[in-house]
């Protein structure tokens, strides 16, 4: 069984080569092999992950079972949209997916910005599995965008916004 916890500093590289497999089983065939591991070295290396760690006004949780963790979710509040946090990431090994973990995860995130009246995010409309996820989880979508990165620079991303409590 997994539960859910804020990370550490000492979960970093963990986290860092779940989210290279994730983003390898996620991605390689929207953006391709190498753009997958351009991207996860710059955006999920550990000093990358430990300013997120660092970051006073987010969340940043993993789930672990004591011998492994299987995912991780980030979240920070937008700092030009009050009273909105931002879902960065959620993400689930695959052979732990479709167990619970990512509504786990989610449900910790959801709840750890009591002054947010709402959380927005991101996603490839390509990622069907995200898409049914967010939509399960009381997400709409609210509009579309394109990557800025220079990574994946015009990727389309829909954006998805849930209320909240706060």
């Amino acid at each position: 069984m997994f539960f859910v916890r804020t990370a550490s500093e000492r979960d970093l590289a963990k986290v860092s080569a779940l989210l290279t497999e994730t983003w390898h089983a996620t991605y390689d065939a929207l953006y391709g092999i190498e753009k997958v591991s351009e991207i996860t070295a710059r955006w999920h290396s550990v000093p990358a992950l430990k300013a997120k760690l660092e970051r006073k006004d987010s969340e940043f949780v993993v789930a672990d079972n004591g011998r492994e963790l299987a995912g991780m979710g980030y979240a920070a509040m937008l700092k030009d949209r009050p009273k909105t946090a931002f879902l960065h990431n959620l993400y689930v090994l695959p052979r732990h997916q479709r167990h619970g973990i990512g509504r786990d995860m989610f449900a910790e995130l959801e709840t750890c910005f009591p002054d947010a009246n709402a959380m927005l995010l991101e996603v490839d409309p390509r990622n069907d599995a995200a898409v049914a996820f967010y939509y399960a989880h009381g997400f709409a979508k609210v509009g579309e965008n394109t990557h800025t990165a220079d990574s994946v620079s015009g990727v389309p991303l829909d954006l998805y916004e849930k209320p909240l409590g706060g």
